[in-house]
């Protein structure tokens, strides 16, 4: 496998492979790291999957123990989104450690996670859609979205800043964000309609709409984000770009629609390092 980028290093920790922001890792409080399908030891089905409803969930537990030893992270600090392709964004503190993780889920819809509590680590899933990831130097919150078309179109990165400047304070020129890695607009084709709500979110839909005949676009979730994000007050220094497309890197990444649905599932984990 050859890999290349210029804004993620590719890292491998006893046979765990997963992806760190270069940009993100020079923050000194906070821990980041998106998995991806290489895991020795992982005994499930598809490759470490990260959710519960593909594989057996005493294997997938393991794959979470595994990646949090590669990565860093405590198992015992998980809290985990309930993704369902919407718009609401969780404030998380101790109180929701092991929820949807060795805890039941207790709210059936949540696509964003913020926090300003330290060693609470934030995980979200992903095999397509775009990860948002938001860091405030300032006053130490962070926050991880899932970004599906719906979520985009939702605007679910200006709910996170609205809910961290509600919550923690949060100056959203102050904010370092990451958007992907994603299917990008090499590889993404949308129909009419579903392009007919991207135009209406009123951006720069040239920019991130292509006709490519029969009522069909390829779209760019990065460029779409990256426009909204900026319309929440983000400086534009400030957001980093993915460079790899999922479906084109399908031999380290999980791709819905490179496995026509015959998956695995990412996730992305982000936390507050612990006070020491």
């Amino acid at each position: 496998m050859t890999f290349h980028s210029d804004v993620f290093t590719l890292n491998t920790v006893d046979g765990v492979s997963f992806l760190t922001y270069d940009r993100l890792s020079r923050i000194p409080f906070i821990r980041h790291a998106f998995s991806t399908k290489l895991g020795s030891g992982s005994r499930t089905v598809h490759p470490m999957d990260m959710s519960f409803d593909h594989d057996d969930r005493e294997a997938v537990t393991e794959n979470y123990r595994l990646f949090c030893h590669a990565a860093g992270f405590d198992y015992a600090s998980l809290t985990a989104s309930s993704q369902d392709h919407h718009t609401f964004v969780r404030v998380c503190t101790s109180a929701e450690k092991g929820i949807g993780i060795y805890r039941e889920k207790d709210i059936l819809s949540v696509d964003g996670l913020v926090t300003i509590e330290p060693g609470l680590t934030l995980c979200t899933y992903y095999a397509d859609c775009t990860p948002l990831f938001f860091v405030d130097p300032v006053t130490h919150a962070i926050g991880l979205a899932h970004a599906g078309w719906r979520g985009t179109v939702g605007r679910i990165a200006a709910k996170v800043i609205d809910t961290m400047r509600e919550s923690f304070g949060t100056e959203p020129a102050d904010l370092i964000c990451a958007v992907g890695p994603n299917i990008s607009v090499c590889c993404y084709e949308i129909d009419a309609p579903c392009a007919k709500e991207f135009k209406a979110l009123g951006l720069d839909s040239d920019r991130f709409l292509f006709p490519k005949g029969g009522g069909k676009y390829m779209a760019d979730m990065l460029e779409c984000n990256r426009q909204i994000l900026l319309s929440g007050g983000v400086k534009p220094d400030n957001i980093v770009l993915s460079d790899i497309c999922t479906m084109h890197h399908s031999d380290l990444l999980w791709s819905h629609r490179a496995t026509k649905g015959d998956r695995g599932t990412m996730c992305a984990m982000m936390r507050i390092n612990p006070v020491k």
